[in-house]
Parts: C-alpha cells; sequence; structure tokens
C-alpha cells in the first residue's frame, strides 16, 4: 500500500510539478527571485491552508539548498563513524528526511521553539550548533554542544529542547514549551516533532487534548516516513492520515520532501496556532536508512523501493533541478557549494575523531541548574561535590 501511494504520488508530482518565474533580469541564468508550485495541501476542519505558490530568493535558495546538503553530509559522515565504532550507542539518520527540518526552521522566527525525538543530528546544526559540535558530540568528545554526555539522542541548543529518546514522550514536553510561550506572551510558538512510529502513544492524545483545552500555541508534527522501526504505517495505525488525527484540532498534510512546501506550511502553522490554538501537521517524507544504524532497513522494505524515492523523491535533487531550471543558481555555484560543505564536514569529522574525551571528574558537572544540595547522589551515597562548569567557550 505505501508503494502504491509512492507511486501515486510520482505521478501527481509530474502533473503538478509546474513552475512560474519571475525573474527580474532578462538573462534566465540571472535570476533574483522565482515562483514556485507545491503539491496540494490536504485540510482537516481547516477552510483556508497555506499558500501553494511559494517565491524565493536567489539568497534563499542558496541557503535552503546549503543546508539541506550540509545536513546529507553530516549524516553521511555519522553513519561513516558508527562503522568505525568511534561513535558507539544509538544513531539514527535523518537521511532523505532533510526538507521537513530545513523548511520548518526557514520559517521559525527568534522566539520559536523545537523539540523532537532521537532522529536529530540536522537540527541540532539547524539550530545554531556547528557540524564540529554536533560530531563531537556523536564521538562523545568536549567539543560536543553538551561536551560528549548526550550522545546522538541528546543534543541540545537554544530555543532547541532536544532530542528525546522514550518513545512519545517529546510530545507533552513539547505542549509545556507552548504553554511557557503562552504564559510569557512572547508569541512563540512550539514545533513537537513525532514520527509515525510514536503516533499510536497515549500520551500524544493527552497533549493534544490539553492543547486544545487550553488553546497553547502547539504545532504537532508527525513525520511520517512510512515505517515504524520496521513496522510499516498501515500496519501499525488502523488510520494513516495522520494530519485527521487531532480529532478536533485541525491539521494539515504536507509534501515532506519539498523544503518549499514545508516552509509555506509552517509559516500558516505558526500565524493559525497563535490565533487558535494547536495544530497537526504530517510531513508525507521517507528515510534512507534503517531505523537506526543496527537496522539494515531492507527485511521489511525493498531495495527497489528506497531507489525510486531516490530516483524520484530526492529532497535535495529535486530542489536541485528547479533552481537551476530558474536560473536562480547555475552548475558552478551549486558545485561551489559542494564542494564546500563537503570540505567543512571532512574538517568537522577530523575534529570530531582527534578531539579529548571530557576529565572522569566532569561527568557530574551540570547536573542541576540550580543545585539545592551541596552534593547529589554517588553509587553508595549523596557523596559527590556538584560542580557547575562554565562552558560559555565551548564549541556552539
Amino acid at each position: 500500500m505505501f508503494r502504491a501511494a509512492i507511486f501515486e504520488y510520482s505521478v501527481l508530482l509530474q502533473n503538478v510539478n509546474k513552475t512560474w518565474s519571475s525573474v527580474k533580469s532578462s538573462a534566465k541564468n540571472y535570476a533574483t527571485d522565482a515562483t514556485f508550485e507545491t503539491k496540494p495541501f490536504k485540510l482537516h476542519r481547516l477552510d483556508v491552508g497555506p499558500e501553494t505558490r511559494v517565491t524565493v530568493t536567489k539568497d534563499e535558495a542558496r541557503h535552503l539548498y546549503t543546508q539541506m546538503q550540509t545536513i546529507r553530509r553530516i549524516e553521511t559522515s555519522a553513519g561513516n563513524l558508527y562503522k568505525e565504532k568511534i561513535v558507539r550507542g544509538f544513531c539514527h539518520l535523518y537521511s532523505g528526511q532533510e526538507a521537513c527540518a530545513v523548511g520548518m526552521k526557514a520559517a521559525m522566527r527568534p522566539q520559536d521553539n523545537i523539540i523532537s525525538a532521537y532522529r536529530v543530528h540536522g537540527w541540532t546544526y539547524l539550530m545554531g550548533v556547528s557540524a564540529t559540535g554536533t560530531l563531537a558530540e556523536l564521538t562523545g568528545r568536549q567539543k560536543g554542544c553538551a561536551r560528549g554526555k548526550g550522545g546522538s539522542m541528546h543534543m541540545y541548543a537554544p530555543n532547541f529542547y532536544g532530542g528525546n529518546g522514550i518513545v512519545g514522550a517529546q510530545v507533552p514536553l513539547g505542549a509545556g514549551v507552548a504553554l511557557a510561550c503562552k504564559y510569557k506572551e512572547n508569541g512563540g510558538v512550539c514545533l513537537t516533532l513525532y514520527g509515525d512510529g510514536a503516533a499510536n502513544q497515549g500520551q500524544v492524545f493527552e497533549a493534544y487534548n490539553m492543547a486544545k483545552l487550553w488553546k497553547l500555541p502547539c504545532i504537532f508534527v508527525c513525520e511520517n516516513n512510512g515505517y515504524g522501526m520496521g513496522t510499516s504505517a498501515e500496519r501499525a495505525s488502523a488510520n494513516i492520515d495522520y494530519y485527521t488525527r487531532g480529532d478536533v484540532i485541525p491539521g494539515i498534510w504536507v509534501d515532506g520532501m519539498d523544503v518549499l512546501a514545508v516552509k509555506s506550511a509552517t509559516k500558516f502553522a505558526i500565524d493559525f496556532v497563535n490565533k487558535n490554538g494547536p495544530l497537526v501537521m504530517e510531513m508525507f517524507t521517507y528515510r534512507y536508512s534503517g531505523h537506526s544504524m543496527s537496522d539494515p532497513g531492507t527485511s521489511y522494505r525493498t531495495r527497489e523501493e528506497i531507489q525510486e524515492v531516490r530516483a524520484k523523491r530526492d529532497p535535495i535533487a529535486s530542489f536541485k533541478e528547479r533552481i537551476l531550471e530558474t536560473g536562480l543558481l547555475n552548475q558552478e555555484e551549486v558545485k561551489e557549494i559542494d564542494t564546500k560543505v563537503r570540505k567543512e564536514i571532512d574538517e568537522a569529522t577530523a575534529t570530531a575523531k582527534s578531539d579529548k574525551e571530557i576529565p572522569m571528574e566532569e561527568l557530574w558537572t551540570d547536573v542541576y541548574s540550580k543545585n539545592l544540595e551541596p552534593k547529589i547522589r554517588g553509587i553508595l551515597a549523596f557523596d559527590i561535590q556538584h560542580r557547575k562548569l562554565n562552558v560559555g567557550a565551548n564549541e556552539k
């Protein structure tokens, strides 16, 4: 059924993917902006949805392409580091889903927040942590954004409330962040991300209910990549229209492989939740790797399926094709970006491999933001002196 949906999607995409360009220069290769048509949004309990025509400037196109390409390279490096046994424990890659994160971030404002599950290397980078800070966290080194103490699943940055390892647990936490925005009256929202595999968790619906009752500025984002671990969405959920599952909460289905569609939907959602309360967005996307690095990803789906998505729906390749076609960027400019990104990630990878681990005594620093007791519990008793470490100069 999912394969049929992919086929239907590719046919529809060929019919709808028409491009209008408003070129402010007579030469196509020197376009300053262009307008693109997105795939239609599906709406639940909404009379009006996001704009399907999105205008992008040359600088914006360069920025979006660079961010997606950087995330793809970070994930490729992370996968290689794991295979070399330099990254240990769990490691969940985001390759294939880059348009979701980059599109949402493009619409976010300084006061907006995001919380997600454990597939967050890309989000860590987007929220201000350098490629070095991200990869060094993966390798457990001191230049990591959490000094190497968080690893793959527990990364944080300003306004980014981290990757969370308990399935679905980030959803009520996201509702809490949205409550804080309402309490502070700062106009901010919280993008609360979870996957199709977590969509049936009871706490998700409890958070829906509370957010609706209190009209919280929360955008519940289901990143539907088709598979929860090794189980297809069709086998796990009686209703796979995740955007409708908020019941009385309105919802939007979004082409999660189109960075511009995601940006348009997120912009609409931010405005909506600030006025009306919560909204559910389903990002229809795909992951190229298995659920985690220990999952080859081919026992429950075919290699042909993955190759078909790569060929017809890849978010980076399709966006690249559009911006080249409209003259927002030319081949030389794209090649320059690719080369620069490759060099940056190669250097970050080398640093992440060679950097030092934190000393043993730093393992128990910053356990609390405000420690009310002088000591914290060790193996046998409250016998460890709590220390607060100034990491302001740390790699970010």
